[in-house]
C-alpha cells in the first residue's frame, strides 16, 4: 500500500503537553447516578480538551435507564470521560467520570485502580441513585467527598439533612456546587484534596 509522504501522525497540541515541572500525577474518578452532571464537571474544569465517550441515547434505554430529571438529556457516556487539571506547577490530576448508568457499572472497577480519591455527584432530585454509588466506594476503601450538584430546579436541604439520608460519616466533606462553572468544579477537587491530606497525616500519627 502506497503512502503519501505527506501523511503525518499529528503531535499533541501545545497546551496538552505536561508542564514540565510536573512532579506528581495523581488519579481521581467523578462518580454518581445518570445525569448528575459527571461529564459537564470534567469538561467545565479540564484543561485540555476532553475526552468523552457520549453515545446518542436511544429507544432501547426506556424502562432500563432511570432518566428522571434528566428527560432532555439526549446523549451519555458509554465508557468515560477524561480530563486533567494542574493543580499546581508539581502536581496534576487526572479525572475520570465515570458512566452513570447501572448496566454500565462493571466498568467502574478498572476506572477505581490506582484511583487516590474520588468525587460523588449528588442529585438532590434522585439522592437514592447515590446510595450504591457511595457503598461501592466505601466497600473498595476509596476516600470520597460529597458534591451537590445545584440544579435550578433540585430540592434544597440542610447539609445534616443530607447526612442523615446518605449515612455519611461526619469527617466526610460535603459541599455545594455547580459543576457548569469551572471555579467550582475545581473547588470541589481542591476540597478532595484537603481530605486526602488530611487522612495522610492522620494516618502518619497513628
Amino acid at each position: 500500500m502506497d503512502f503519501k509522504s505527506s501523511d503525518t501522525i499529528p503531535g499533541p497540541r501545545r497546551e496538552d503537553v505536561l508542564p514540565h515541572t510536573t512532579a506528581a500525577a495523581v488519579k481521581v474518578v467523578i462518580v454518581g447516578g445518570f445525569g448528575v452532571g459527571k461529564t459537564t464537571m470534567v469538561g467545565s474544569v479540564s484543561e485540555i480538551r476532553p475526552l468523552t465517550t457520549e453515545e446518542t441515547m436511544t429507544q432501547a434505554g426506556i424502562g432500563v435507564d432511570d432518566n428522571y430529571g434528566s428527560e432532555t438529556k439526549t446523549a451519555t457516556t458509554v465508557a468515560m470521560d477524561f480530563g486533567r487539571i494542574s493543580v499546581s506547577d508539581e502536581l496534576v490530576l487526572y479525572l475520570f467520570g465515570t458512566p452513570g448508568q447501572e448496566r454500565f457499572w462493571f466498568l467502574w472497577n478498572g476506572l477505581f485502580e490506582g484511583a487516590l480519591g474520588a468525587v460523588v455527584l449528588i442529585d438532590t432530585r434522585r439522592l437514592e441513585v447515590s446510595f450504591d454509588v457511595i457503598g461501592r466506594l466505601e466497600e473498595r476503601g476509596v476516600p470520597f467527598v460529597v458534591a451537590v450538584n445545584d440544579f435550578p430546579d433540585a430540592p434544597h436541604y440542610a447539609p445534616e439533612v443530607l447526612r442523615t439520608a446518605l449515612d455519611l460519616e461526619a469527617e466526610v466533606p460535603m459541599v455545594t456546587c455547580d459543576v457548569r462553572r469551572r471555579a467550582e468544579s475545581r473547588d470541589v477537587l481542591m476540597t478532595l484534596m484537603r481530605y486526602l491530606h488530611s487522612l495522610s497525616v492522620s494516618r502518619a500519627r497513628v
